[in-house]
């Protein structure tokens, strides 16, 4: 089966944006960045401080999965950035599908915790970093990447890996 759609997944500041529109860019696919496509209930208690919890991600997660699912119908090859953290999730993303292929920025809470500490994000502030490091399921089935690394290197990791 041929691979339609890469879910960059990882804890927010692991580079998601810029290694999945880089890939995109580097491919010729089309670039979905998840967090757009959070309701604004979940936006507002993130920009509160709050995590969200499994019941907030729900809607969210199955809102994405559609969109995988028609990405996949309308042969339309597309990186989604989606943090993914637990496996439950990345199996309701995935749908099953074997089109579908997860890559997994990998770091260090020191090392994220720097960048979140740099970058201004819309709504997630970095007190919000500990507790995506507590939901992580570090996967078994995604293609590693080391965020130490460069992103020019990531990306042709990840095309190797891919063959594309």
């Amino acid at each position: 089966m041929t691979v339609k759609v890469v879910v960059i997944m990882g804890v927010s500041g692991s580079g998601k944006t810029t290694i999945g529109k880089g890939f995109a860019k580097a491919v010729g696919w089309s670039f979905e960045e998840g967090d757009r496509w959070h309701p604004p209930a979940n936006v507002e208690k993130m920009r509160a401080g709050t995590p969200l919890n499994d019941e907030d991600r729900w809607p969210w997660l199955d809102a994405l999965s559609k969109a995988i699912g028609e990405w996949i119908a309308t042969d339309r090859p597309t990186v989604l950035a989606c943090s993914a953290l637990k496996q439950v999730y990345r199996d309701r993303l995935s749908g099953g599908r074997p089109e579908v292929v997860f890559a997994y920025l990998k770091g260090t809470s020191e090392l994220v915790g720097d960048r979140v500490s740099r970058r201004r994000h819309e709504y997630m502030p970095p007190t919000l970093l500990p507790s995506q490091f507590a939901t992580l399921e570090e996967p078994i089935d995604a293609i590693p990447l080391d965020i130490g690394k460069s992103p020019p290197r990531l990306i042709e990791q990840l095309r190797r890996a891919l063959g594309v």
